[in-house]
């Protein structure tokens, strides 16, 4: 069932994020070198809830990863989990095994809210509560910054080398925005542990790309159906898996390369790649698409007007502002929506439209910025942005209340029913200064894009929005 012998498997990666998308993506990567060195296990932290580790204690940490495409299924057990820790309950025993010299790197996954940071600035949000609480009490940090701040002073103070702090999520240059973060931590507890933190510790950059849905009850049932087995929680994803990363590392690395990760000298191009066609087109098709009545990106992407928007915004408006390096994107763009295509999945657009306010800058708004600054049209972009301020009003167009899912939902909700009219819903939306920063947030031609596509969602709603400008319409700006 498993190539290895798991027994023999020892920790040498400690990974802070435990969810979906690090079982589908890294772990199965690091489960396929484990027959040539099994020094490489995984010890999961999960910094919230304790739900992965109370589904998968019972089962040894094993679980199904279920690839799907079309009408084809294929299951595989995955062992390079070996345990999980919550660290909530058991920090310091999370703090050792960081701290032990068998564990060579420390990898995250905690979304873009877990960096604690200013998405607009990249820098540590020192109002964070999270940050307040670690600053005051850095023995039991609850953050990650934290978290990494004191495991790697640990290891200082114990002559231990440093491990590579390895970045999984959509951040902009993950590798440096997370060194800018931990050591600014840092320097506000101890400027000789920023220092050596700056100087000792890498902190390679790294591109993912996964589609991985959020696991349902359904899918249990099908892992029982395929497999005989039951999985309290199975991972469930599709056929397309990429990891781009920068070959520097502090400790040593396993061999990535032999189970297909691409190491380069510079991620960045095929990050900004990936960050501007593929999320930043999900979370089109993901606000656009839930208000007009879809609940998956599959469905969404069915309907031919939605299709034509999603391809149009890539390659007439995201491709311009890309960097040399990243291929050929209008192949990339065929592809990604051939995988949004993909009803087997059943990605929902609520799960994606989860936390825009983190979001928003790496996917849609640097895009916009860099478009404002050639003198280009920025039209779909724009209704991008404006469907998300439509979308965290928290009032759906059929007047039933929105599960919004963002740290500043209160917030944005507040300013969407004080506004009144689009003119001045958007204002308040963009005194929202930690979302659109400052340039981006006074420029008029922006503001007038979002008014008249704003009022067009408010008064015709998202799909005769979108449909209009399938049949021959033109945008509001």
């Amino acid at each position: 069932m498993i190539p290895y012998d798991r027994p023999s498997v020892t920790p040498g990666i400690v990974h802070l994020g435990v969810g979906a998308f690090h079982r589908a993506h890294m772990a199965a990567y690091i489960d396929d070198l484990l027959s040539g060195d099994p020094s490489w296990g995984i010890v999961g932290a999960s910094l919230r809830r304790p739900d992965t580790l109370r589904a998968l204690a019972p089962q040894d940490f094993l679980y199904t990863l279920v690839t799907r495409s079309g009408s084809e299924t294929k299951c595989r057990v995955i062992g390079a989990l070996i345990g999980v820790l919550h660290s909530g309950s058991r920090h310091r025993e999370l703090l050792r095994t960081m701290t032990d010299p068998r564990t060579r790197i420390v990898s995250l996954t905690i979304t873009e809210k877990g960096y604690c940071h200013d998405p607009a600035t990249g820098r540590l949000s020192l109002a964070h509560p999270a940050i307040v609480h670690d600053l005051a009490t850095p023995d039991a940090p609850l953050s990650a910054p934290g978290l990494l701040c004191r495991a790697l002073e640990l290891r200082r103070t114990a002559g231990v080398i440093p491990f590579t702090v390895l970045s999984c999520d959509n951040l902009p240059e993950n590798g440096r925005t997370t060194a800018a973060i931990v050591t600014e931590f840092a320097a506000q507890h101890d400027e000789e542990l920023a220092r050596h933190i700056n100087t000792e510790v890498a902190f390679p950059s790294t591109m993912v790309d996964r589609i991985v849905p959020a696991t349902t009850d359904e899918d249990r049932m099908n892992v029982v159906e395929e497999t005989g087995r039951y999985d309290a929680w199975p991972v469930v994803t599709e056929p397309f898996t990429q990891w781009v990363m920068e070959d520097r590392f502090t400790a040593g690395r396993p061999k990535f390369e032999t189970a297909g990760v691409e190491l380069v000298a510079d991620v960045r191009p095929y990050e900004i790649m990936k960050l501007r066609m593929l999320n930043g087109g999900h979370s089109m098709l993901a606000y656009l698409g839930y208000l007009a009545g879809f609940e998956f990106v599959s469905d969404t992407v069915a309907d031919p007007a939605f299709r034509d928007l999603a391809r149009d915004f890539m390659n007439a408006e995201v491709m311009e502002t890309l960097p040399s390096g990243t291929g050929d994107p209008g192949a990339y763009c065929d592809m990604l929506l051939e995988r949004f295509a993909n009803p087997a999945l059943r990605h929902r657009t609520w799960q994606i439209a989860m936390d825009g306010s983190q979001k928003l800058p790496q996917r849609l708004l640097g895009t916009i910025q860099d478009r404002l600054r050639l003198g280009l049209p920025i039209s779909r972009g724009a209704l991008a942005v404006a469907a998300w301020m439509r979308y965290v009003s928290g009032i759906d167009e059929t007047g039933r209340e929105i599960d919004v899912r963002d740290p500043l939902s209160r917030r944005l909700r507040a300013i969407a029913r004080a506004g009144g009219d689009p003119a001045n819903m958007v204002d308040g939306f963009l005194q929202v200064r930690e979302v659109f920063g400052e340039t981006l947030a006074r420029d008029p031609e922006f503001r007038a894009a979002l008014i008249g596509h704003l009022e067009s969602l408010l008064h015709r709603g998202a799909a005769q929005t979108v449909r209009s400008l399938a049949q021959g319409g033109t945008f509001a700006c």
